[in-house]
């Protein structure tokens, strides 16, 4: 029989987890089951989109009205992002996890059914709460459960993300064809909510709480509890010692911190200070030319093919086929490339598509009309789309991991409420062509941001691993007895 290793603290866990080097069985059912939380994220999110239009008639809404509505979830998670990570921090991965499906479950059942705009309103600030809260914790306990040699596989989010937005398009264009009428932003928004439940129950029998978050806390015995339960891995914890007792040297950073907003200022200090600028900069690029163009592909698909919901349906559900493409390539470009590489190729990929988007746009052939924007989603989703949260989620030690998620998902939630304001009154203002080359700007800076910024989480060893990467000074968490 194999001998067991002693586990002392964060390091011991991230080192058995990366020696691991891979996710089979339960492990594997987890990271899917997390992973389901962020196409629910993705899905909300389109199902908006793709009902707007019938909703807006069937409800008699002004534009202020409909502007209110598109831009309430992303604005409710620039506040729910960092308390999403807080909350992660302070009681754990799993418990925010599931908080958010009841949340996700509350809104779809509340717009599906409503009858007026402060009903539909208020189920959108429900599925801004869910969205705010999971995309932080989620993408924190993957980078958890993954070993060092799959980082990469993180970038599957993206695209889950527009399988999850086609999915829905999928749905509106059955309904449409069943003759559902007016109603059919209904059953595009009230699909979430059966998808939430099914998640809610499915995460709450799976899910197993981060090994290395429980570590963080000191409670190793649960760690090396669930190092077994999720990967099989023999572990012992190391002897207990008494809290305030003395440590030597090797264990003094594992001593567990208690972790609160008044410490997010460590994330703007020593080595962490590049990478969240760098972080930062690719997650706020990309939601706001996402959001900006992205999420208005239907409008564009209107504009290619012309007035008709089927043919403009059936155009946004083949843009977002690149965007899957994209999207699961990302994952072979972020382990061959590094993050920032792919992110700085991506992001000049997609300066050069609004660039021709914008001098072409309506003076070419249909074909080139629909290839320019394609593959602005296709250089999107392969590389910033995808590594502007994976990045964020490599880049920080554990026990401030969900606290750096939840700040960068915040600051790209302030992206994605610009780019669903500012498209729009832009586009009304100096027509469609122009916009794209206004918007040209956005990759433009965040090309080079990542040509500046020099730090990769996947060229580099793991930040728990790094003595030189700054901890917290704060007073340990208080109890009787403290896992050393």
């Amino acid at each position: 029989m194999a001998q067991q290793q002693s586990v002392r603290g964060v390091k011991d866990v991230v080192s058995l987890i990366d020696r691991h080097g891979r996710i089979s069985g339960r492990a594997k059912v987890i990271w899917f089951l997390v992973f389901g939380g962020l196409f629910l994220d993705a899905y909300s999110n389109a199902a908006l989109g793709a009902g707007l239009a019938p909703m807006t008639k069937q409800m008699d809404l002004s534009s202020t009205q409909v502007s209110i509505l598109t831009a309430t979830a992303p604005a409710l998670a620039i506040l729910f992002n960092p308390i999403g990570g807080w909350l992660a921090t302070r009681i754990g991965r799993v418990p925010p996890l599931l908080l958010a499906k009841l949340f996700a479950l509350g809104g779809a059942v509340l717009a599906a059914s409503a009858d007026d705009f402060t009903v539909v309103w208020f189920g959108r600030v429900l599925v801004g709460i869910a969205y705010g809260i999971d995309f932080a914790v989620a993408m924190a306990l993957l980078a958890e459960y993954t070993p060092a040699s799959m980082r990469g596989r993180l970038n599957l989010w993206q695209g889950i993300w527009y399988i999850a937005t086609t999915g829905n398009l999928l749905l509106t264009l059955i309904c449409f064809k069943f003759d559902v009428g007016a109603d059919i932003w209904r059953w595009s928004v009230g699909s979430a909510g059966v998808i939430a439940l099914a998640l809610f129950v499915l995460q709450f029998m799976f899910l197993v709480e981060s090994p290395t978050w429980l570590a963080t806390k000191g409670r190793l015995d649960d760690a090396t509890r669930n190092l077994k339960r999720i990967y099989g891995i023999e572990a012992v914890p190391a002897k207990q010692h008494v809290a305030g007792a003395a440590h030597d040297a090797a264990d003094a950073d594992e001593v567990p911190p208690n972790v609160g907003m008044k410490q997010a200022g460590i994330l703007f200090r020593g080595k962490y200070l590049p990478r969240t600028i760098l972080s930062s900069a690719i997650s706020l690029g990309q939601s706001m030319q996402y959001f900006a163009v992205g999420w208005y592909l239907p409008v564009i698909s209107l504009a290619i093919f012309g007035n008709s919901f089927e043919k403009a349906t059936m155009g946004s559900m083949v843009f977002n086929a690149f965007g899957i493409v994209g999207g699961i390539l990302s994952a072979y470009f972020g382990r061959k490339l590094g993050l920032r590489i792919s992110s700085a190729i991506g992001f000049g990929g997609v300066f050069a598509m609004l660039v021709l988007m914008g001098l072409t746009f309506d003076r070419v052939p249909t074909w080139i009309a629909f290839i320019l924007p394609a593959m602005f989603i296709f250089c999107h989703s392969a590389g910033p789309g995808a590594n502007g949260k994976s990045i964020a989620a490599l880049s920080y030690r554990s026990e401030v991991r969900a606290m750096g998620t939840g700040v960068t998902g915040m600051i790209g939630s302030f992206g994605s409420v610009a780019g669903l304001y500012l498209f729009p009154q832009i586009k009304d203002g100096i027509g469609l062509d122009k916009t794209f080359l206004v918007l040209a700007v956005v990759p433009l800076l965040g090309l080079i941001t990542c040509v500046l910024v020099k730090w990769d989480p996947t060229r580099a060893i793991s930040p728990d691993e790094d003595p030189d990467v700054p901890t917290l000074t704060v007073e340990p968490a208080k109890s009787a007895l403290v896992t050393g």
